[in-house]
């Protein structure tokens, strides 16, 4: 299905709704950019990881539908909390997992497509650097996280976000300059 043709299905009232099929239905209708953006999260971790990419999804959807405060706006909002959710559970699956050892046997994670692993730190660290980010300037922290964790395109965060492409585009290039500085200076 195409971007309109989602749109046009009401994914934002069904979310809305108190049907409990809701979630079911979106999920469904979804389900094909919500494996893109698991098996993104998971394509740095470990080959052995034992979370994969439908556990992924498994977890993300347990958690979405207890999201029951939110005020779902769109699809772009949908994802770029289904993508948040996916960030949280590989964090506290990596919490767990180390246990003290910060970083023990994971593989760097690359800010971009085109950026190659590099001693950009792992998993937890991007995270932390994701926090601090975000009580500095918390519009580029969610810039980061619906970029990289989303995999949403420019025009869909700056349509999510309320801004314009230049604004996304630009506070893109500062976050990703500042995180690779902030993340170079702990691996230092």
């Amino acid at each position: 299905m195409t971007r309109q043709t989602l749109d046009k299905c009401g994914i934002t009232e069904r979310l809305r709704s108190d049907d409990p099929q809701a979630m079911a239905s979106v999920f469904a209708e979804l389900y094909a950019t919500l494996r893109r953006l698991a098996g993104r999260a998971l394509l740095d971790e470990r080959t052995w990881h034992t979370l994969g990419t439908a556990g992924l999804i498994g977890e993300a959807y347990v958690r979405l539908v207890d999201q029951r405060r939110t005020e779902w706006r769109s699809r772009e909002h949908f994802v770029a909390v289904a993508a948040q959710m996916m960030r949280r559970i590989l964090v506290d699956y990596a919490r767990r997992r180390v246990a003290g050892k910060r970083g023990a046997g994971m593989l760097p994670l690359p800010l971009d497509d085109q950026t190659p692993a590099s001693p950009l730190g792992d998993l937890l660290g991007i995270h932390e650097a994701l926090q601090v980010l975000e009580s500095i300037d918390r519009q580029q922290s969610q810039i980061v996280e619906l970029r990289f964790f989303g995999g949403l395109r420019h025009d869909e965060i700056a349509r999510y976000l309320g801004i314009s492409v230049p604004t996304v585009e630009r506070r893109w290039r500062l976050a990703r300059a500042w995180l690779y500085r902030h993340l170079t200076a702990v691996d230092s």
